[in-house]
């Protein structure tokens, strides 16, 4: 029993010697122990960097130290060690920036950094990482924070390959410095040692052989590959070009159908921003992607590379898979047939605009910087009419007639099409109502359908429903159920019907044929919206009253508010509220104030009046509106004739959302617009308009789509892929080599702060633990120990020499069982090396010089992005801070 107890005692200090080196703040942090701080532009106080909340739970604070950068367009960079030597989880990032100094800031994980001490200058000769700097974390002025979501982490430490970070924080305008105040931006990593239920990983799609004809106005390079592993869930992504690229999009294909994932201007800050749409890819899916770029300005041709000159072409997606299948880095540099992309989304080709003031700082040729204010600051309406994205009508949609009554109301369902609400063989009158009550009840209901399901392709009708039910329908809408929420203005109710074709009356809001102004009528009540999240309701109400109401999802009244205006003394009441336009993305409700020829949005949650747009073109009229999320946010709008004044043309515009500039206007060429009275768009962009007076729905699409040619945006013509030559063999010119470099001469002394305050740690959160996970955790501990107990006896001479060892180990570092760091690492890692077709490190060196002939001078050290600002260097040298732009080398099979 003396030597079991011994053996006991042994085992308990070893792994007290273990927790004390996770939990031990200063452990592989020592020089980072009193060179911390809190605030942005705060320096003067000490903060500690490592905090432990439990034995589990720990979060690292990372922060410049006290830069004063004196150049604009600077970078500059700095090394901590992953604080633990065994495997552990980031599961939260919280920047600690401001827009005021810092442009953007990225998180590097790698084996060997530049330098292990102080900051650097990683702008210019020196990068971010000896090794491959594999991207985990982007923020940028502008951009959306990114965000884990819940059991999802990043894993780093171990054998990973993921030992430092390295923390890159590039300064746009150095104005903000004049009172040389010093900088202290960064981020802080909650962690874990917990293992987590899903891995965080990085999808990356590259182009690598794409040539770019100077003077060419549009280049398309596409990547497309079939994905073969097991399921993986996008939840951000990120796009990256060099001053030559106009829009980056990528799309799962699953057959035949493109699915958004992400889509942006590369002139916007090229940080993580959330998926389009929530899915997942499967073994057997396409992931494709296109870049769009202009060779205007150029007097060569320009290839793919690493320097200011040429071009890239990145796609990542960061997504999450099952910790027990994880992949964490993929890769596919495939250029694919056009026959495929034959079929991509016409928004894949359409430029994005963005202001001057969210633009990427670039720095390269001049020629196509104005192609890029042309895009971004459209002078005038008239030449935005000219040179934008212009809707056409498409003279052979529908294919077959429809044969339908008075279109009063449009929608789409969750699969895209398109659904119809008109009046059969009922019309509205100038007899048809008396002070709101409507005349014609001895009618009856219309016999017809007047709920139509129809292709959006052809016009073909898929379902159709709605007979006996209705008197005067007005407007309509879908839930994310696909339930219909329809108005009916001589009903004077709000009706939610099941979309199953068997007219089940779900919900009923407002008594039939009884008018009224209170909570529980209408009078003639116009449209009716649904918040996808809350599943709230939103009528307008109408024609008679002037207010929004708002109801839950189960009908019980809310709240109910009037026009808004920022001057309450001069405050416009409704004139009929005849549409409304739910805009998820902002969480608001928008209203087409009909007879006062404006357009109003709320806050959705309060009623809170945000905005109003009102334009000449208008005429004094809206109709309705819809709403658009693409290219931050387009409201689509039609007017009609008012009662009296001068009446303007008839006529569609897309009006952009945050300048309130009318982008385009459209109308139809093979007939008239007589009475258009409600207007939808679709996610391709495609446009549907109802017209009460012609029985007729009329369909638009961009002019791009329609001719299968070109469309221009913003003075560039984006032209499809026409034959397969765009994609000639690269031409890459041999780079000059750097001269050995010395990093560590380059880097700067960290500075001190100028005063001593107590740490003030901030508190990580609790990390939650399900019973059953605690349940097998103690099983398999207790049975541990039950072995290990039995085996003691024989083995105890051994463990001993192995803890007399392990102190010794420790007192390298201190004398309280600490823990060496092992700079080398080992092998492996979470976005270490390419996956499936591509094996190895990525190492641009190796890769171009078993590629087409290419030598590998220029390359050696070129893998890695530090920068989205490539500058042009007069000595023609290559950019050491570049992100991955080609694939390695394939290995040999000899």
């Amino acid at each position: 029993m003396g030597v079991l107890g011994c053996g006991v005692l042994v085992f308990a200090l070893f792994f007290q010697c273990h927790s004390r080196s996770v939990q031990n703040p200063v452990f592989r942090s020592k020089r980072f122990q009193d060179r911390a701080w809190s605030d942005p532009n705060d320096c003067s106080r000490t903060r500690q960097p490592f905090v432990l909340s439990n034995p589990y739970n720990f979060s690292l604070d990372i922060r410049i130290p006290g830069v004063i950068p004196t150049e604009s367009d600077s970078y500059y960079c700095m090394a901590v060690p992953v604080p633990t030597s065994w495997e552990a989880y980031i599961v939260d990032f919280v920047p600690h920036a401001s827009m005021d100094t810092a442009h953007h800031m990225i998180l590097y994980g790698c084996k060997t950094p530049y330098a292990t001490q102080g900051y650097w200058d990683c702008g210019k000769e020196l990068g971010t990482c000896l090794d491959q700097a594999k991207i985990m974390y982007a923020w940028a002025r502008n951009a959306p924070p990114t965000k884990l979501p819940k059991d999802v982490g990043f894993k780093v430490g171990g054998d990973t390959r993921i030992n430092y970070f390295v923390l890159q924080i590039h300064y746009g305008d150095v104005t903000n410095f004049r009172d040389h105040h010093r900088d202290c931006s960064g981020l802080t990593l909650r962690m874990t040692s917990k293992p987590q239920p899903f891995i965080a990983g990085m999808y990356l799609m590259m182009s690598v052989d794409t040539v770019i004809p100077p003077g060419k106005k549009v280049t398309n390079a596409d990547i497309a590959c079939t994905y073969t592993s097991s399921p993986m869930y996008p939840f951000a992504f990120r796009t990256h070009t060099h001053s030559l690229g106009k829009v980056v999009s990528g799309y799962r294909v699953r057959n035949g159908q493109w699915t958004q994932i992400g889509r942006q201007s590369p002139l916007l800050p090229q940080a993580f921003y959330p998926v389009a749409n929530t899915i997942d890819v499967k073994n057997g899916d396409i992931l494709a992607a296109r870049c769009v770029f202009t060779g205007e300005g150029r007097t060569t041709n320009t290839q793919i590379g690493g320097t200011s000159n040429d071009e890239m072409c990145n796609f990542y997606i960061m997504y999450y898979m099952d910790n027990s299948r994880a992949v964490p880095y993929m890769s596919c540099g495939d250029d694919s047939s056009s026959e495929l992309f034959r079929n991509i989304p016409s928004e894949a080709n359409i430029p994005i605009p963005v202001s001057p003031d969210h633009m990427m700082s670039m720095k390269h040729e001049s020629a196509p910087q104005k192609d890029v204010v042309d895009l971004q600051e459209p002078k005038r309406e008239e030449e935005v009419l000219d040179q934008g994205a212009h809707l056409v009508e498409v003279s052979d949609w529908p294919e077959a007639d429809l044969q339908l009554g008075q279109v009063s109301g449009l929608a789409l369902n969750s699969n895209g099409d398109l659904i119809i609400f008109h009046r059969g063989d009922h019309i509205w009158g100038i007899n048809s109502f008396i002070n709101g009550i409507y005349q014609q009840k001895d009618l009856g209901p219309i016999q017809q359908s007047t709920i139509m399901v129809v292709d959006p392709v052809k016009g073909k009708v898929l379902k159709a429903s709605g007979r006996n039910m209705f008197y005067m329908p007005h407007g309509i809408t879908t839930d994310k159920d696909d339930n219909y929420w329809v108005t009916d203005v001589a009903l004077h109710q709000v009706i939610k019907l099941s979309s199953d074709g068997k007219d089940r009356q779900l919900l009923v809001l407002g008594e039939a044929f009884e008018p009224g102004s209170d909570k529980k009528h209408f009078c003639q009540p116009t449209d009716v919206a649904v918040d996808p999240v809350t599943g709230n309701v939103y009528v307008s109400d109408g024609y008679c009253n002037s207010r929004i109401l708002k109801f839950s999802p189960e009908g019980k009244y809310i709240s109910h508010w009037g026009a808004g205006s920022l001057d309450r003394k001069r405050r416009v009441p409704f004139w009929i509220p005849h549409s409304l336009a739910f805009l998820p993305d902002k969480r608001e409700l928008c209203v087409a104030d009909r007879d006062n020829g404006r357009i109003q949005c709320f806050r959705a949650d309060t009623g809170e009046f945000v905005k109003e747009i009102k334009k000449e073109q208008f005429g004094g009229e809206v109709f309705a509106i819809a709403y658009s999320p693409a290219q931050g946010g387009l409201i689509y709008a039609v007017n009609g004739e008012p009662p009296y004044g001068q009446a303007t043309p008839l006529q569609g515009f897309v009006i952009n959302y945050s300048t309130k500039e009318i982008l385009d206007s459209f109308s139809p060429d093979t007939q008239k617009f007589k009475l258009p009275h409600d207007i939808v768009v679709t996610a391709d962009g495609s446009v549907f308009v109802g017209d009460a007076a012609s029985d007729s729905v009329i369909k638009f699409v961009l002019s791009a789509k329609a001719e299968h040619r070109s469309v221009k945006k913003g003075g560039i013509e984006v032209q499809e892929i026409e034959e397969t030559e765009t994609f000639v063999q690269a031409n890459l010119k041999p780079l000059p080599k750097f001269p050995p470099q010395h990093p560590v001469a380059a880097v700067q002394k960290m500075q001190e702060p100028s005063q001593t305050q107590p740490q003030q740690p901030p508190a990580a959160p609790e990390e939650k633990t399900t019973l059953k996970t605690v349940a097998n955790q103690s099983a398999r501990g207790m049975s541990t120990a039950i072995i290990t107990t039995l085996l003691l006896v024989p083995l105890v001479l051994v463990i001993t020499i192995g803890v007399f060892i392990r102190w010794k180990r420790g007192r390298m570092y201190s004398d309280d069982c600490q823990v060496k760091l092992d700079s080398s690492g080992s092998a492996g890692g979470i976005l270490g090396k390419i996956r499936g077709k591509a094996a190895g490190s990525l190492n641009l060196g190796n890769f171009f010089a078993s590629h087409k002939g290419y030598t590998r001078h220029g390359f050696d050290r070129l893998s890695t992005e530090g920068s989205d600002l490539e500058k042009d260097d007069e000595d023609g040298t290559d950019s050491e801070n570049e992100e991955y732009s080609a694939p390695p080398a394939p290995m040999s099979s000899s």
